[in-house]
């Protein structure tokens, strides 16, 4: 369990650390540049990821209800952000 949780919170944070900031400069040389500014439903949904992430990997183990849990939680929130207006 030690290892899948190192893995996947270890992946999150490298896409987080390199990958975000390499699309900004990529983007500058598109035709509208990608700006790293979050309106708020943004980070309260960020802020609720990970706080369900730091919650589920608490007690160091998991079963399948909490990833079920899991999976429900961010299909909700995609539902919320396809529904918001622009």
């Amino acid at each position: 369990m030690d290892l899948s949780l190192a893995i996947t919170l270890g992946s999150s944070m490298q896409i987080a650390l390199f990958v975000a900031p390499l699309l900004v400069f990529i983007s500058l040389l598109g035709p509208e540049p990608l700006t790293l500014i979050f309106n708020q439903f943004e980070l309260i949904s960020l802020g609720a990821a990970v706080g369900i992430a730091a919650l589920i990997s608490l007690d160091g183990e998991s079963n399948w209800l909490e990833g079920a849990e899991l999976l429900a939680v961010y299909c909700i929130i995609a539902i919320a952000f396809f529904f918001l207006p622009p």
